[in-house]
């Protein structure tokens, strides 16, 4: 698995109020495909559904990953 590039997911967490739950999220947590799905499936991470498509908040990912601005 490629290892999440995290300039590239700040600027998708700061552009977007949600972010794809694959990759951007899976990445972000270091999980791979099956095991993200799984672990939004159980709850631990939160997502929005849109359709066919589940989306995490960027705001709840920040603070997840300790990038939360407003906390600083």
């Amino acid at each position: 698995m490629k290892p999440p590039n995290m300039d590239e997911i700040r600027r998708a967490l700061n552009e977007n109020l949600a972010v794809p739950l694959w990759p951007i999220a899976g990445r972000a947590l270091d999980l791979r495909r099956g095991a993200t799905y799984a672990a939004a499936t159980k709850g631990d991470i939160k997502t929005i559904q849109l359709g066919r498509l589940k989306r995490v908040p960027s705001a709840w990912l920040k603070a997840k990953l300790g990038l939360d601005e407003a906390a600083s």
